[in-house]
């Protein structure tokens, strides 16, 4: 497994600017809230840090995983929204539901990008189970919101 060794919370500081001026767009799904919400404040802190300004952080909710595609094409719409970042959390069950939310939602995350020509970042976690999504939503394995944001900020810089 590649997180094994390696904590999502990990990064390179090379290609960091200053994002003061910068403001983002945090889609966040409202299923498996425990996760998300580790996901969201570990994105959130990780833009502070790196000055961001409170103010120019924007949080928007959806439902579920599935709708992160639209609510991020909503937020990529508004020119003064510099990056999207998507956070998200599908676990595996027993149908094939999991393999068609998940491919929906990679692809859509992706198109928006492309469609509006700046970061719209894909912060979703697709484990096998939920002790696999709280080992990277804050746990052993770091938080994939911190990635997803340094994510953001490293596009920024491109």
């Amino acid at each position: 497994m590649a997180t094994a060794n390696k904590s999502l919370s990990d990064y390179s500081s090379k290609n960091i600017q200053d994002i003061s001026e910068r403001k983002f767009a945090i889609v966040v799904s409202e299923w498996n809230e425990d996760v998300t919400e580790a996901l969201y404040s570990g994105a959130y802190q990780t833009l502070l840090q790196h000055g961001a300004r409170k103010e120019n952080v924007i949080r928007k909710n959806v439902p579920g995983s599935f709708e992160l595609s639209l609510g991020a094409q909503w937020c990529a719409q508004d020119e003064s929204i510099d990056a999207v970042i998507c956070l998200g959390c599908v676990i595996q069950g027993e149908t094939r539901h999991f393999d068609f939310i998940c491919d929906a939602v990679a692809h859509g995350i992706t198109e928006v990008g492309l469609k509006y020509n700046k970061p719209v970042i894909f912060g979703v976690l697709t484990p096998d189970n939920q002790q696999q999504a709280l080992d990277r939503a804050g746990g052993k394995h770091g938080n994939k919101g911190d990635e997803a944001a340094i994510t953001a900020i490293k596009m920024l810089g491109f």
